[in-house]
């Protein structure tokens, strides 16, 4: 097969146009699978530390692929892998910057990840790239974006065949756009549908990285923000409970941060015995985790709980004090 160069600059990404440039060293699949370790390791990374050391990773991750993409010499499919895997990064990117950077340039990042992804040719890639603009687009209220994101995915995933992990994950992205705009029928059955995806995971041979995420805790917290935004925390609380009994030990953040969610929403409930119980569950494992949304999320714990004149909520609040701090971010 004959061999060629492309450049990554992002103008010439965005006009779809692969230069071709002076033969450099030679890029092999040894190669891609080295850059795709180290792709992979940022997801770890964020699953058990936080997008705050993941983000500083991934520059030096990302240089390797766009070194290898602009003066490297590969076949054209080593050069669809590279692109995948920089769609893959700006992906990450645009979910560091969910978690705790502007939105706009979030978004950027995201756009970035699509471009690289209809340049790989690899429809999970594309579908990665669109259920983190979906979160993005709810972020920025732009909810006619979101919802043209999620059938766009569900599109791709019945054209390539997509196994019922990477449909239960859009399904998850479609109720996430339901519970933004209100619509809580539309949420129900994109949940049901999420519900069908699960019980068919067993079946799944090949589950891309992106996709590992989502299992039994992520449709009970999706089913939790529904009734939370039907204004039922009551009915809400079982489905926290069960998310994080759900959720595999390797997701140390995720841990944290729906245990988070747990606490604040026992508190609003009166329940601050049992919320303070939870956060401190979470400080205990805060250490390690680096999350500005996390962060947020504790600290509005915080000022609430000054609400209660007992030694239980001082001390929590005291503890969250100490680990976060009160700054805004």
């Amino acid at each position: 097969m004959k061999r060629r160069t492309f450049t990554a600059d992002v103008g010439a990404l965005a006009a779809g146009a692969l230069v071709p440039r002076q033969v450099g060293d030679r890029i092999g699949t040894g190669d891609v699978e080295r850059l795709r370790e180290q792709l992979h390791s940022l997801y770890r990374t964020d699953h058990t530390a936080g997008s705050a050391p993941a983000r500083v990773r991934a520059r030096s991750v990302e240089q390797g692929i766009t070194q290898a993409l602009s003066s490297g010499s590969y076949t054209s499919a080593v050069g669809r892998d590279l692109q995948g895997m920089l769609s893959e990064l700006y992906s990450l990117r645009a979910w560091f910057g969910y978690d705790g950077g502007p939105v706009d340039r979030a978004r950027a990042a995201a756009v970035e990840a699509l471009t690289s992804a209809q340049l790989s040719g690899d429809p999970m890639v594309h579908i990665s790239a669109l259920e983190t603009l979906v979160l993005l687009s709810v972020k920025a209220d732009r909810t006619w974006e979101a919802s043209s994101a999620v059938d766009y995915a569900y599109r791709l995933a019945e054209s390539a065949g997509a196994g019922p992990t990477v449909r239960l994950v859009i399904a998850l992205r479609e109720t996430n756009v339901a519970v933004h705009a209100g619509d809580l029928g539309t949420a129900r059955r994109a949940l049901s549908r999420g519900m069908s995806f699960l019980g068919r995971m067993d079946s799944d041979t090949e589950v891309p990285t992106w996709a590992r995420f989502a299992g039994a805790g992520e449709v009970d917290y999706a089913t939790a923000s529904m009734y939370l935004r039907a204004g039922q925390p009551n009915r809400a609380l079982p489905f926290l409970r069960s998310t994080i009994g759900g959720l595999d030990s390797e997701y140390t953040r995720n841990n944290a941060w729906y245990r988070a969610k747990l606490a604040g929403v026992l508190l609003r409930a009166g329940e601050a015995e049992e919320a303070c119980a939870e956060m401190h569950a979470v400080l205990d494992r805060h250490d390690g985790i680096s999350s500005p949304s996390l962060s947020r999320r504790m600290r509005a714990f915080c000022l609430r709980a000054a609400e209660y004149d007992t030694a239980t909520a001082r001390e929590c609040a005291t503890r969250i004090r100490d680990a976060v701090g009160s700054g805004t971010v």
